[in-house]
């Protein structure tokens, strides 16, 4: 397999948790020590990690900063870290914090001209797009709003701004281990061959990494699935070798 494998890990409260479809009121707590848990991914095999500062995204600000950095100086982990990224203050901060990427949605939406001001500043390598879908649409705010945006359009306006990271999440299939949202990756990749595209959402399994590698998707993140003891992750990566 070629496809890059990004573990997640979200948090609420200090703690490693996954929600169902993006409500708050669907939660599992999986472990006190969100820092413990990115080592021993390291210790796995696993280069990067995709954090969400869920209290972030619910408050719109950067809360969960302590426990990024905990993971960035505990471990060697390329991390990407997104949830509440609103302001110049908080980028920063994220950065500061041992991030080496970002992800930022909602801001994509609402302040276009930050967003754009963020990309020139930092750069294509440092931004991730988050596109959040609902029902075709953009969602935005820890997914508590829908916006008017269409994917492909609003995919589009930043392609051509110089955004290469994207990661779409299915929200529809988030946290339910009922497959990826395969024929929504196709339709991206299709329409930008050249996206570094990050898939995410409903992977459950080996074989829901296998068919987005062989649909050729650039990477996935996956939680729940590991979470859940749904993939034996030596058995993954001597099929990736």
């Amino acid at each position: 397999m070629n496809i890059e494998l990004i573990p997640a890990i979200d948090i609420i409260n200090g703690q490693c948790v996954r929600l169902t479809k993006g409500d708050y009121d669907q939660k599992t707590i999986y472990r006190d020590s969100p820092s413990e848990v990115a080592k021993e991914f390291e210790l796995l095999g696993f280069q990067r990690l995709h954090v969400v500062d869920l209290d972030g995204a619910k408050s719109k600000h950067i809360v969960n900063d302590a426990v990024l950095k905990a993971i960035t100086t505990g471990t060697n982990l390329v991390v990407d870290f997104g949830g509440g990224i609103k302001t110049d203050e908080d980028i920063e901060k994220a950065f500061a914090s041992g991030a080496s990427m970002v992800t930022v949605g909602s801001i994509a939406v609402t302040e276009p001209e930050r967003f754009m001001g963020w990309l020139r500043k930092y750069g294509a390598e440092r931004m991730i797009l988050g596109a959040d879908v609902r029902n075709g649409k953009i969602s935005i705010n820890g997914w508590k709003e829908d916006s008017t945006e269409d994917l492909l359009p609003f995919l589009k306006k930043y392609i051509d701004a110089g955004v290469k990271n994207v990661l779409c999440t299915e929200i529809s299939k988030d946290g339910t281990l009922a497959g990826p949202a395969i024929d929504l990756y196709r339709r991206v990749m299709d329409a930008y061959p050249e996206l570094h595209l990050i898939a995410s959402g409903g992977v459950s399994s080996k074989e829901d990494i296998k068919t987005l590698d062989q649909a050729g998707i650039p990477a996935v993140v996956f939680g729940k699935a590991i979470y859940e003891g749904r993939i034996d992750l030596r058995e993954l990566f001597n099929s990736k070798s």
